[in-house]
């Protein structure tokens, strides 16, 4: 019986994760042995209960989730307001509840919450005949979490709310006029959405269109980064032998910036390994979403792949200078409990669409 669940399983997915989540845990001690702290033991730790969320989330069944979907994203709510009023904060952000010898970070959860509510609210729905009032309704849906997540503030887990609604929009077959619609609306918001960012948040965005505004603070870590990326060169300087991380030039260098302690030490041709490894995922869960039948299913995949596409994007590209500093960890890679166990969730969402497929 038990060897015939784990036949229904995605297995090459499943491969390409742990791989993923090993190379992260290796250049978490690279970054990080000579501070002294344990931080590959906690990531570990982390890892054992998302592997063990990902067991239970197969086991229960993407459709279970899809049910309790608007549950799931009302107490994820409840949880960034309470982020709000009582939240723990760090490096001036306002992002984590302490539950004794741990601590939770709501946007993560309402991240993959809103995923579940969308699919399910789209694929309750006729493109042909509630197209505006769904367009309308999904940008409520993921509006709300997104301003509760700019508040904290955490201008990086805002932004992906984007296209995890602007994605699944598309593939449930919205006409291109309400996207250019909600664009140019957007646009036009831009100068309020301005006036909501913090002093540091304005500054980083000049800074990364010119960072030598600010050298020795904003550009900082965008110029640090970028030097690291550079000093690596083809082959890298090798593993626990990057100056850049170990001397503590480039800051978080474990959590946001570990793509820059990567590039470094393994060069161009480790960097490049890795964007391989994410661009088989894509392309595995590309195929897992094409093979089902289930409608939500269907948004449900593309949700979580846009997730972790742009997640992958924006992180790569701040170390590269190409996106501004926004604070966005680097899925199984980062140091990170929130990020690893919800990304774990997301995988086993993923499972249990492969391994029901033939239901439908």
């Amino acid at each position: 019986m038990i060897r015939r669940w784990f036949k229904l399983l995605p297995a090459p997915l499943l491969r390409n994760v742990l791989i993923l989540t090993v190379v992260g845990m290796a250049f978490i001690y690279s970054s990080t042995f000579r501070t002294g702290e344990d931080f590959v033991g906690r990531q570990g730790a982390w890892a054992l209960v998302g592997l063990a969320s990902l067991v239970v989330t197969v086991a229960l069944g993407y459709r279970f989730f899809l049910s309790i979907s608007y549950s799931l994203y009302a107490l994820s709510l409840i949880l960034l307001l309470v982020v709000d009023v009582a939240g723990a904060t760090r490096l001036g952000a306002q992002r984590w509840i302490h539950l004794g010898l741990f601590s939770i970070q709501p946007s993560e959860i309402a991240k993959i919450a809103t995923v579940l509510a969308l699919a399910n609210f789209l694929g309750s729905r006729n493109p042909v005949e509630e197209e505006g009032r769904t367009v309308l309704g999904s940008v409520a849906l993921v509006g709300v979490p997104l301003l509760l997540i700019m508040k904290q503030p955490d201008l990086g887990s805002a932004s992906l709310m984007i296209p995890i609604v602007a994605v699944p929009l598309f593939l449930w077959g919205v006409r291109y006029r309400y996207l250019v619609v909600t664009l140019l609306t957007g646009f036009l918001a831009s100068p309020f959405v301005w006036n909501l960012l913090r002093d540091y948040q304005k500054k980083r965005i000049l800074v990364f269109l010119n960072p030598q505004l600010d050298p020795l603070k904003s550009g900082y870590t965008a110029i640090q980064s970028r030097i690291a990326v550079g000093a690596g060169g083809l082959f890298g300087k090798g593993w626990l032998h990057g100056t850049q991380s170990q001397l503590d030039f480039v800051p978080e260098h474990h959590t946001d910036f570990i793509f820059s302690v990567i590039a470094e030490e393994m060069g161009f041709l480790g960097a490049a390994s890795l964007v391989i490894l994410y661009g088989t995922l894509f392309y595995q869960i590309i195929q897992l979403m094409e093979r089902t039948t289930d409608v939500k299913a269907k948004l449900l995949a593309v949700g979580i792949l846009s997730l972790f596409f742009f997640q992958v994007l924006i992180n790569i590209g701040m170390s590269f200078g190409l996106f501004p500093i926004t604070g966005i960890t680097l899925p199984f890679i980062s140091y990170g409990g929130s990020s690893l166990v919800i990304a774990f969730t997301a995988i086993g969402l993923l499972v249990s669409i492969h391994k029901e497929r033939s239901i439908f």
